[in-house]
């Protein structure tokens, strides 16, 4: 348990505490979690993760794509759409 003067951020939050950690409102921060750009409470808890509030934002901005590998399905969906704008571009 971390000590009372300690002033590293707590990892469990409360949605009051994750919105504002985020720098946004309660309701924004509740549209964003139902939206998929945040998570969810943890089950049972209904606290939300620190590092996975950082995980999602860091994935949402591009932070650390490089360093994650592309799952089949990411892959197959950016082929995809990517193969659907050069068909828009020659006509087809």
């Amino acid at each position: 348990m971390a000590a009372a003067n300690d002033n590293s951020p707590k990892r469990l939050m409360t949605r009051p505490e994750a919105a504002a950690y985020c720098g946004a409102g309660v309701a924004t921060f509740t549209k964003w979690v139902e939206a998929g750009l945040l998570p969810p409470a943890l089950v049972g808890l209904k606290r939300w993760d620190r590092l996975a509030i950082d995980a999602h934002l860091n994935k949402a901005s591009g932070i650390g794509a490089e360093a994650e590998p592309e799952d089949e399905f990411d892959k197959w969906k950016r082929e995809r759409d990517a193969a659907k704008a050069a068909r828009r571009g020659t006509g087809h």
